[in-house]
Protein backbone atom coordinates (compact mmCIF):
# COMPACT_ATOMS: atom_id res chain seq x y z
CA UNK A 1 0.00 0.00 0.00
CA UNK A 2 1.60 3.53 -0.91
CA UNK A 3 1.21 5.93 2.26
CA UNK A 4 1.52 9.38 1.86
CA UNK A 5 2.77 11.74 4.36
CA UNK A 6 0.52 13.51 7.14
CA UNK A 7 2.35 17.00 6.26
CA UNK A 8 5.55 17.21 8.31
CA UNK A 9 4.89 15.34 11.21
CA UNK A 10 6.81 11.89 10.01
CA UNK A 11 3.35 9.96 10.38
CA UNK A 12 2.36 8.61 6.99
CA UNK A 13 -1.05 7.05 6.19
CA UNK A 14 -2.62 4.59 3.32
CA UNK A 15 -4.61 6.60 0.48
CA UNK A 16 -7.93 5.91 2.72
CA UNK A 17 -8.94 7.38 6.35
CA UNK A 18 -12.07 4.79 8.02
CA UNK A 19 -14.61 7.53 9.67
CA UNK A 20 -15.30 6.17 12.80
CA UNK A 21 -18.08 8.53 13.43
CA UNK A 22 -20.70 5.55 12.46
CA UNK A 23 -19.29 3.29 15.30
CA UNK A 24 -21.79 1.99 18.13
CA UNK A 25 -24.18 4.65 15.71
CA UNK A 26 -25.03 3.04 12.47
CA UNK A 27 -22.92 0.29 13.51
CA UNK A 28 -23.22 -1.56 16.37
CA UNK A 29 -19.88 -2.49 18.59
CA UNK A 30 -19.26 -5.86 17.01
CA UNK A 31 -19.90 -4.97 13.78
CA UNK A 32 -17.59 -2.16 14.22
CA UNK A 33 -14.95 -4.50 15.54
CA UNK A 34 -15.08 -6.58 12.40
CA UNK A 35 -15.18 -3.47 10.31
CA UNK A 36 -11.87 -2.19 11.61
CA UNK A 37 -10.53 -5.87 11.46
CA UNK A 38 -11.25 -5.51 8.13
CA UNK A 39 -9.98 -2.59 7.78
CA UNK A 40 -6.54 -2.85 9.08
CA UNK A 41 -6.29 -6.10 7.54
CA UNK A 42 -6.90 -4.62 4.38
CA UNK A 43 -3.33 -2.82 4.29
CA UNK A 44 -5.09 0.44 6.13
CA UNK A 45 -4.06 2.01 8.87
CA UNK A 46 -6.02 5.82 9.72
CA UNK A 47 -9.10 5.41 11.94
CA UNK A 48 -10.83 8.99 12.70
CA UNK A 49 -12.77 9.83 15.24
CA UNK A 50 -14.13 12.18 17.66
CA UNK A 51 -15.28 12.97 21.20
CA UNK A 52 -18.66 14.01 20.32
CA UNK A 53 -19.28 11.09 18.47
CA UNK A 54 -22.30 10.66 18.59
CA UNK A 55 -23.60 13.18 20.93
CA UNK A 56 -26.79 13.53 18.26
CA UNK A 57 -27.96 10.10 18.62
CA UNK A 58 -31.27 9.94 21.06
CA UNK A 59 -29.65 8.38 24.20
CA UNK A 60 -25.86 8.77 23.65
CA UNK A 61 -23.81 11.53 25.25
CA UNK A 62 -20.86 11.46 23.43
CA UNK A 63 -17.86 9.32 23.52
CA UNK A 64 -19.47 6.46 22.14
CA UNK A 65 -17.13 6.56 18.85
CA UNK A 66 -14.19 6.45 21.04
CA UNK A 67 -14.60 4.13 23.53
CA UNK A 68 -15.42 1.26 20.63
CA UNK A 69 -12.39 2.28 19.05
CA UNK A 70 -10.69 2.03 22.77
CA UNK A 71 -12.23 -1.80 23.28
CA UNK A 72 -10.89 -2.95 19.87
CA UNK A 73 -7.70 -1.56 20.13
CA UNK A 74 -7.46 -3.51 24.27
CA UNK A 75 -7.89 -6.47 22.07
CA UNK A 76 -4.87 -5.92 19.96
CA UNK A 77 -1.52 -6.66 20.38
CA UNK A 78 -0.02 -4.26 17.99
CA UNK A 79 -0.95 -0.75 18.71
CA UNK A 80 1.70 0.96 16.83
CA UNK A 81 0.20 -0.47 13.43
CA UNK A 82 -2.70 1.83 13.70
CA UNK A 83 -3.09 5.60 13.32
CA UNK A 84 -5.87 7.03 15.81
CA UNK A 85 -7.07 10.81 14.61
CA UNK A 86 -9.40 12.15 17.21
CA UNK A 87 -10.54 15.72 17.72
CA UNK A 88 -11.73 18.37 20.59
CA UNK A 89 -13.43 21.25 20.67
CA UNK A 90 -16.93 20.45 19.00
CA UNK A 91 -18.36 18.34 22.21
CA UNK A 92 -20.92 21.05 23.61
CA UNK A 93 -19.81 18.73 27.30
CA UNK A 94 -16.21 19.55 26.49
CA UNK A 95 -16.21 22.88 24.25
CA UNK A 96 -13.95 24.90 22.89
CA UNK A 97 -9.90 25.47 22.57
CA UNK A 98 -8.99 26.75 25.78
CA UNK A 99 -6.04 25.11 27.31
CA UNK A 100 -7.99 24.45 30.11
CA UNK A 101 -10.30 22.09 28.16
CA UNK A 102 -7.63 20.45 25.56
CA UNK A 103 -5.98 18.96 28.77
CA UNK A 104 -9.23 17.66 30.35
CA UNK A 105 -10.72 16.79 26.81
CA UNK A 106 -7.39 14.59 25.92
CA UNK A 107 -7.26 12.88 29.31
CA UNK A 108 -11.00 11.62 28.10
CA UNK A 109 -10.32 10.68 25.13
CA UNK A 110 -7.59 8.77 26.01
CA UNK A 111 -9.07 6.55 28.73
CA UNK A 112 -11.75 6.11 26.06
CA UNK A 113 -9.29 4.89 23.75
CA UNK A 114 -7.68 2.91 26.30
CA UNK A 115 -4.06 3.88 25.13
CA UNK A 116 -1.26 5.95 25.82
CA UNK A 117 -0.96 8.19 23.07
CA UNK A 118 -3.47 9.56 20.03
CA UNK A 119 -1.54 9.57 16.94
CA UNK A 120 -3.16 12.92 15.75
CA UNK A 121 -5.22 14.95 17.56
CA UNK A 122 -7.35 17.87 15.70
CA UNK A 123 -9.09 20.83 16.59
CA UNK A 124 -12.62 20.24 15.49
CA UNK A 125 -13.42 23.55 15.26
CA UNK A 126 -11.97 27.27 15.27
CA UNK A 127 -12.56 28.90 18.81
CA UNK A 128 -11.97 32.56 18.38
CA UNK A 129 -12.42 33.40 21.66
CA UNK A 130 -9.34 31.64 22.65
CA UNK A 131 -6.04 32.85 21.58
CA UNK A 132 -4.57 30.92 19.18
CA UNK A 133 -1.31 30.61 21.05
CA UNK A 134 -3.00 29.70 23.99
CA UNK A 135 -4.58 27.07 22.02
CA UNK A 136 -0.72 25.87 20.22
CA UNK A 137 1.00 26.25 23.81
CA UNK A 138 -1.15 23.20 24.95
CA UNK A 139 -0.92 21.40 22.10
CA UNK A 140 2.56 21.76 22.10
CA UNK A 141 2.93 20.19 25.57
CA UNK A 142 0.99 17.48 25.15
CA UNK A 143 3.21 16.82 22.36
CA UNK A 144 6.52 17.41 24.39
CA UNK A 145 4.61 14.96 27.58
CA UNK A 146 4.00 12.27 24.67
CA UNK A 147 0.45 11.84 24.98
CA UNK A 148 0.02 13.16 21.30
CA UNK A 149 2.73 12.75 18.27
CA UNK A 150 1.10 15.10 15.75
CA UNK A 151 -1.62 17.92 15.49
CA UNK A 152 -4.11 18.91 12.68
CA UNK A 153 -7.31 21.30 12.33
CA UNK A 154 -10.98 20.83 10.91
CA UNK A 155 -13.69 23.74 9.58
CA UNK A 156 -10.83 26.26 9.72
CA UNK A 157 -10.98 28.92 7.34
CA UNK A 158 -7.95 29.52 5.02
CA UNK A 159 -6.81 32.56 6.96
CA UNK A 160 -7.15 31.07 10.45
CA UNK A 161 -5.09 28.44 9.77
CA UNK A 162 -2.86 30.71 8.14
CA UNK A 163 -2.99 32.52 11.26
CA UNK A 164 -2.27 29.84 13.52
CA UNK A 165 0.65 28.32 11.09
CA UNK A 166 2.51 32.05 11.15
CA UNK A 167 2.17 31.72 15.56
CA UNK A 168 3.55 28.57 15.21
CA UNK A 169 6.81 29.48 13.51
CA UNK A 170 6.71 32.85 15.40
CA UNK A 171 6.76 31.28 18.85
CA UNK A 172 8.47 27.92 17.65
CA UNK A 173 5.74 25.72 19.31
CA UNK A 174 3.80 22.46 17.56
CA UNK A 175 2.04 23.70 14.23
CA UNK A 176 -1.15 22.29 12.66
CA UNK A 177 -0.01 19.07 10.07
CA UNK A 178 -3.45 18.70 8.49
CA UNK A 179 -6.76 20.15 7.81
CA UNK A 180 -9.98 18.25 7.13
CA UNK A 181 -12.16 20.44 4.99
CA UNK A 182 -15.50 19.05 3.32
CA UNK A 183 -14.32 18.05 -0.35
CA UNK A 184 -15.82 15.84 -2.85
CA UNK A 185 -17.29 15.62 -6.60
CA UNK A 186 -20.09 17.78 -5.44
CA UNK A 187 -18.79 19.95 -2.64
CA UNK A 188 -14.95 21.49 -3.77
CA UNK A 189 -15.51 25.30 -2.73
CA UNK A 190 -13.45 24.35 1.07
CA UNK A 191 -10.31 22.87 -1.07
CA UNK A 192 -10.44 25.00 -3.73
CA UNK A 193 -8.52 28.44 -3.81
CA UNK A 194 -6.85 30.09 -0.55
CA UNK A 195 -6.67 26.76 1.38
CA UNK A 196 -5.63 24.99 -1.46
CA UNK A 197 -2.80 27.51 -2.35
CA UNK A 198 -2.08 27.45 1.52
CA UNK A 199 -1.75 23.84 2.27
CA UNK A 200 0.86 23.38 -0.94
CA UNK A 201 3.02 26.38 0.25
CA UNK A 202 3.20 25.02 4.00
CA UNK A 203 3.33 21.39 3.18
CA UNK A 204 0.18 20.74 4.93
CA UNK A 205 -1.97 16.95 4.81
CA UNK A 206 -5.73 17.19 3.34
CA UNK A 207 -7.62 14.84 4.77
CA UNK A 208 -11.38 15.82 3.68
CA UNK A 209 -14.19 14.47 5.48
CA UNK A 210 -17.78 14.14 3.37
CA UNK A 211 -15.85 12.03 0.66
CA UNK A 212 -19.09 10.22 -0.54
CA UNK A 213 -21.43 13.33 -0.09
CA UNK A 214 -22.79 11.33 2.90
CA UNK A 215 -23.66 8.38 0.65
CA UNK A 216 -25.25 10.45 -2.13
CA UNK A 217 -22.19 9.44 -4.05
CA UNK A 218 -22.88 6.17 -4.06
CA UNK A 219 -25.73 6.32 -6.47
CA UNK A 220 -28.21 4.95 -4.33
CA UNK A 221 -29.93 7.72 -3.64
CA UNK A 222 -31.58 9.79 -6.55
CA UNK A 223 -35.34 10.63 -5.61
CA UNK A 224 -36.65 11.52 -2.76
CA UNK A 225 -38.26 8.11 -2.45
CA UNK A 226 -34.50 6.21 -2.03
CA UNK A 227 -34.18 9.04 1.48
CA UNK A 228 -37.28 7.26 3.36
CA UNK A 229 -35.93 5.46 6.57
CA UNK A 230 -32.68 6.11 6.44
CA UNK A 231 -30.54 7.65 9.08
CA UNK A 232 -28.67 10.17 6.41
CA UNK A 233 -31.62 11.21 4.54
CA UNK A 234 -32.03 14.58 5.50
CA UNK A 235 -28.17 15.36 4.79
CA UNK A 236 -28.52 13.78 1.41
CA UNK A 237 -31.50 15.54 0.56
CA UNK A 238 -29.05 18.88 -0.23
CA UNK A 239 -28.15 17.27 -2.82
CA UNK A 240 -31.10 16.14 -4.97
CA UNK A 241 -31.12 19.26 -7.22
CA UNK A 242 -29.88 19.62 -10.86
CA UNK A 243 -26.11 19.86 -10.27
CA UNK A 244 -26.51 16.58 -8.07
CA UNK A 245 -27.99 15.19 -10.97
CA UNK A 246 -24.75 15.97 -13.34
CA UNK A 247 -22.70 14.99 -10.91
CA UNK A 248 -24.69 11.17 -11.06
CA UNK A 249 -24.41 10.82 -14.62
CA UNK A 250 -21.01 11.45 -14.86
CA UNK A 251 -20.15 9.30 -12.29
CA UNK A 252 -22.44 6.76 -13.77
CA UNK A 253 -20.22 6.93 -16.69
CA UNK A 254 -17.08 7.01 -15.35
CA UNK A 255 -18.08 4.29 -13.89
CA UNK A 256 -19.30 1.89 -16.59
CA UNK A 257 -15.40 3.08 -18.62
CA UNK A 258 -13.64 1.92 -16.17
CA UNK A 259 -15.56 -1.37 -14.80
CA UNK A 260 -16.00 0.05 -10.88
CA UNK A 261 -18.66 1.50 -8.51
CA UNK A 262 -19.87 4.96 -8.51
CA UNK A 263 -18.71 4.80 -4.73
CA UNK A 264 -14.98 3.43 -5.67
CA UNK A 265 -14.77 6.23 -8.70
CA UNK A 266 -15.74 9.00 -6.42
CA UNK A 267 -13.39 8.33 -3.80
CA UNK A 268 -10.59 7.32 -6.41
CA UNK A 269 -10.94 10.92 -8.25
CA UNK A 270 -10.34 12.24 -4.28
CA UNK A 271 -7.25 10.38 -4.13
CA UNK A 272 -6.05 11.31 -7.32
CA UNK A 273 -6.27 14.80 -6.75
CA UNK A 274 -2.88 16.43 -6.02
CA UNK A 275 -3.99 18.50 -3.23
CA UNK A 276 -5.37 15.49 -0.98
CA UNK A 277 -3.87 13.20 1.09
CA UNK A 278 -6.65 10.97 1.55
CA UNK A 279 -10.17 11.23 1.96
CA UNK A 280 -11.85 9.93 4.89
CA UNK A 281 -15.12 7.39 4.27
CA UNK A 282 -17.17 5.49 6.44
CA UNK A 283 -19.00 2.13 6.03
CA UNK A 284 -21.51 0.27 7.89
CA UNK A 285 -20.52 -3.40 6.58
CA UNK A 286 -17.59 -5.45 5.79
CA UNK A 287 -19.11 -5.80 2.19
CA UNK A 288 -19.48 -1.96 1.82
CA UNK A 289 -15.78 -1.54 3.08
CA UNK A 290 -14.35 -3.96 1.06
CA UNK A 291 -15.76 -2.04 -1.63
CA UNK A 292 -14.64 1.45 -0.13
CA UNK A 293 -11.07 0.13 0.14
CA UNK A 294 -10.85 -1.22 -3.62
CA UNK A 295 -11.11 3.04 -4.75
CA UNK A 296 -7.44 2.65 -3.53
CA UNK A 297 -6.12 0.45 -6.44
CA UNK A 298 -8.34 2.02 -9.20
CA UNK A 299 -6.35 4.30 -10.93
CA UNK A 300 -8.35 6.66 -13.31
CA UNK A 301 -7.33 7.18 -16.66
CA UNK A 302 -6.62 10.74 -17.19
CA UNK A 303 -9.60 11.28 -19.71
CA UNK A 304 -11.94 10.01 -17.19
CA UNK A 305 -10.99 12.35 -14.44
CA UNK A 306 -11.64 15.48 -17.47
CA UNK A 307 -14.97 13.84 -17.93
CA UNK A 308 -15.83 14.18 -13.92
CA UNK A 309 -13.82 17.44 -13.08
CA UNK A 310 -16.90 19.36 -15.31
CA UNK A 311 -19.84 17.90 -13.46
CA UNK A 312 -18.97 19.44 -9.94
CA UNK A 313 -17.83 22.36 -10.68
Amino acid sequence: MNHRPLGRSGLSIAPLVFGGNVFGWTADEATSHRLLDAFIDGGFNAVDTADVYSAWVPGHTGGESESVIGRWLKGRSKRDDVLILTKVAMWPAQPGLSAANIVSAVEGSLTRLQTDHIDLYQSHQDDQATPIDETLEAYDRLIQAGKVRAIGASNFTPERLAQSLKVSADQGVARYETIQPKFNLYDRSEVQGALEALTGQEGIGVIPYYGLAAGFLTGKYRSEADLEGKARGRTVRQYLNDKGQRVLAALDQAAKTVGASQAQVALAWIMAHPSITAPIASATSVEQLTELMGAARLVLPAEVIEGLNPAGA
